[in-house]
């Protein structure tokens, strides 16, 4: 799987980062594990004809150590389809640029 990571993580900023995910994003029934819905000016062609599978998501995984962001993109509505794939150079910093906003928000430096 292709990820960005946040390793070594501290404990209070583990903290502030699950306040801020439970807060703003939609937790999923496994712990730890946030959706985050990827803009729809972002989704590639093909994604964007699929609208039977839209909204589109990123899933984040939180743990005490490190905050991992999957870098494919996929669909609460199916397991497998074209429209499922690792994020392009767009979504990919796009991505990174939201995680970075919301370390820089909390005051968490890396």
């Amino acid at each position: 799987m292709k990820s960005y990571v946040i390793d070594e993580l501290r404990y209070p900023d583990y903290e502030k980062i699950r306040a801020h995910l439970d807060l703003h994003c939609e937790a999923c029934s496994l712990g730890g594990i946030y959706w985050i819905p990827l803009e729809p000016t972002l989704y590639n062609n093909v994604q964007a004809s699929h609208g039977e599978c839209s909204p589109f998501y990123i899933a984040l995984d939180l743990t005490p150590e490190k905050l991992v962001c999957e870098l494919l993109v996929r669909t609460k509505n199916r397991v497998r389809c074209d429209c499922i794939s690792y994020a392009d150079k767009a979504q990919r910093n796009w991505i990174i640029q939201l995680v970075d906003n919301m370390f820089s928000e909390l005051c968490i430096i890396t």
